[in-house]
């Protein structure tokens, strides 16, 4: 009698496990539609904003400043490499005023990780955990093109190192991959956009809500049904080294082929305290390295000389900002941890860094220098 109801309780254990991983993974697939269309509404929103702001480059600092806001708005780096491809190849912008863009939309596409920690600021001990790992991949952009920006306008490293990479790499031709995420996301995505006929605002609306719901769940199952064995897979596997949270970082991003959505996901985690940023720090260098693997693959597979090479200087701009930064990082971490304090005593503080850094900023420095 015994042995059976041992038995019965292991079988309603591994019920409960099986029913609570199918929740995750259904949350998570809801987080992701959230995201894409929310993404999608907004490139389909702003993208012609956005070419018309990057036509209008003048100089470094000023396209430095319409990348943060161009990819801010349509929240894909991405997006806004494909615009910037097009305009090099068109004779309308140089290699010198476009590796600046690139920096800014290194800057802008981390706001997708700021809303997505939002979602956690009805909730103080979250957001107190998400908010600081969401911002530090910021703090690390800001850093680095405070040093980097200065020196390629003195002496276009960058742009001299990337174009005789470019030599090389044109010439071998490319592999073409398509992101299984893509496979499984973006039909729902379409269908929504064509449910509501490509009314942008309301697709701003709809994924908004599906990512604040998805992540409230997603939170209140991963922290019911870990009881440590989410901790231990974590902790004792992925982000047990920062070598290990680096390549994984790589990894999942290339594969996945988006580094909003990976750096958007770890933040969830924080919030139920399964990882800290101290974790997440290597792992987010690591994404930033993984999105320009994957565009420079989809450069060469093009053949286009100058997709290569921006693609390229998108690569180093990461690489050389993570050898300058990844020994020095308890300033980025110190600078989240300080922004982290003063927003949870003051949460307004979080909206208003958003909307100041990623937008007023930008937009009054944009009129500033375009007188």
């Amino acid at each position: 009698m015994e042995n059976y109801f041992l038995f019965k309780l292991r079988k309603h254990s591994k019920l409960k496990i099986f029913f609570n991983i199918l929740k995750i993974l259904i949350l998570i697939y809801l987080f992701l539609i959230g995201i894409k269309l929310l993404g999608a509404s907004l490139k389909g929103f702003g993208s012609g904003f956005a070419e018309g702001l990057i036509q209008t480059t003048a100089n470094p600092f000023m396209g430095l400043i319409i990348g943060i806001l161009a990819t801010s708005i349509i929240q894909s780096s991405s997006a806004t490499t494909s615009i910037i491809v097009g305009f090099v190849a068109s004779g309308m912008l140089t290699i010198t005023n476009a590796i600046p863009i690139v920096m800014g939309a290194n800057i802008g596409t981390t706001i997708t990780n700021i809303i997505i920690s939002l979602a956690h600021i009805g909730r103080k001990e979250e957001f107190q955990k998400a908010f600081p790992v969401a911002t530090v991949h910021d703090m690390f952009n800001l850093l680095a093109v405070l040093i980097l920006l200065p020196i390629e306008m003195k002496f276009k490293i960058i742009e001299q190192l990337s174009f005789k990479l470019t030599n090389i790499f044109s010439s071998s031709g490319g592999m073409k991959f398509n992101s299984p995420l893509t496979a499984i996301v973006n039909p729902i995505v379409e269908c929504i956009l064509t449910v509501i006929r490509y009314y942008y605002v309301i697709g701003v609306i709809l994924g908004f809500i599906l990512v604040l719901l998805a992540l409230k769940f997603l939170v209140d199952v991963i922290r019911s049904s870990s009881k440590g064995k989410l901790e231990v897979l974590i902790d004792g596997y992925l982000f047990s080294s920062p070598i290990k949270s680096w390549f994984l970082g790589v990894g999942l991003t290339a594969f996945v082929q988006s580094s909003s959505i990976t750096t958007s996901i770890i933040v969830p985690l924080a919030a139920a305290g399964l990882v800290n940023i101290e974790q997440v720090f290597p792992y987010m260098l690591g994404a930033n390295i993984g999105t320009t693997i994957t565009a420079i693959l989809a450069s060469l597979v093009t053949g286009s000389y100058l997709a290569i090479q921006i693609a390229i200087c998108h690569l180093l701009f990461n690489i050389f900002g993570t050898i300058i930064w990844y020994p020095l990082k308890i300033v980025p971490i110190g600078m989240a941890k300080k922004l982290g304090n003063i927003a949870i005593k003051r949460r307004y503080i979080a909206i208003i860094y958003v909307i100041a850094v990623f937008f007023v900023f930008p937009i009054l420095l944009l009129l500033i220098f375009r007188r």
